[in-house]
C-alpha cells in the first residue's frame, strides 16, 4: 500500500474509554521521509484536510511522547486532553474528542493498538495527489514549490542547515518557529523542514541521554 493514501481503518474500537496510552508508531521509512506533526508542512498543507482539532491533538499528543522520551508510553486522561484543547468529551463514539482520534486514525496518522492504546507517527506523509488537488489554489502553489525545492544540496550544506536548526531548537524554538527562521533566511522549505526534523530528534534524544560532561 502506498504511504501516502489515507486509507488507514485501523481505529479504536472502544466506545467511552477515560484513558488512551500513546505510543509510536515505528515506520522507518516515514521516520526519515514523513513530516513532524509540529511542521509547517503539516500546519500549511495537511491542516484543511485534517481540521484544526486533529492537526492539534497531533500536535499535542507529539509532545507529550517526546516529554516521556522516544521508546517510553504515556497514558493520558481523555478528560483532560479534551479540556487542554477546548474540545467536548462526554464519551462515546460522537464526542468531539474522539471523532478527532478516529479521524486521526481514518487519515493514517494513528492507528489503534490493543486496548485502549493508540500509536501516533513520527513523520506524517506527504499529502497524496487527491489530496492536493483539493487544496485551495494558493496552497496547490505553495505546495508545489515546497516539492519542487526538494534538497538537492552538497553534503556540506545540508550539514551546515542542520547545524543552524540545532541552535534554533535548543535556544528554545519550537519546530513551527524553527522552520520559520529558517525560511526567513532563503532556505528552501524542504531543507529547512529536513534540517529541522534532524535538530529536533538529536535535541530529544540528548535531553534523554542527560547532559554531557564538560
Amino acid at each position: 500500500m502506498n504511504s501516502n493514501q489515507s486509507v488507514s481503518t485501523s481505529v479504536p474500537t472502544e466506545d467511552t474509554p477515560t484513558t488512551i496510552v500513546l505510543s509510536r508508531w515505528i515506520d522507518p521509512l516515514l521516520d526519515k521521509l514523513g513530516h513532524d506533526p509540529r511542521s509547517r508542512y503539516v500546519e500549511r498543507f495537511w491542516l484543511p484536510v485534517l481540521g484544526p482539532s486533529t492537526v492539534v491533538f497531533l500536535r499535542y499528543c507529539a509532545d507529550q511522547l517526546d516529554d516521556a522520551g522516544t521508546t517510553a508510553a504515556v497514558e493520558i486522561e481523555l478528560e483532560a486532553v479534551a479540556r487542554h484543547l477546548g474540545l467536548g468529551h462526554k464519551g462515546g463514539r460522537n464526542s468531539a474528542l474522539t471523532r478527532t482520534i478516529l479521524r486521526s486514525c481514518r487519515f493514517g496518522a494513528a492507528r489503534a493498538g490493543r486496548g485502549n492504546n493508540l500509536e501516533l507517527r513520527r513523520g506524517i506523509p506527504p499529502l497524496n495527489r487527491t489530496q492536493v488537488n483539493h487544496l485551495p489554489k494558493s496552497l496547490q502553489t505553495e505546495h508545489r514549490f515546497f516539492v519542487e525545492n526538494h534538497p538537492r544540496h552538497d553534503e556540506a550544506v545540508v550539514n551546515r542547515v542542520r547545524r543552524l536548526a540545532l541552535g534554533l531548537v535548543e535556544c528554545g524554538d519550537t519546530i513551527t518557529v524553527a522552520e520559520g527562521q529558517l525560511a526567513s533566511w532563503k532556505v528552501p522549505p524542504s531543507v529547512a523542514a529536513e534540517a529541522v526534523r534532524w535538530a529536533w530528534s538529536h535535541h530529544v534524544q540528548r535531553g534523554e541521554q542527560g547532559p554531557t560532561a564538560a
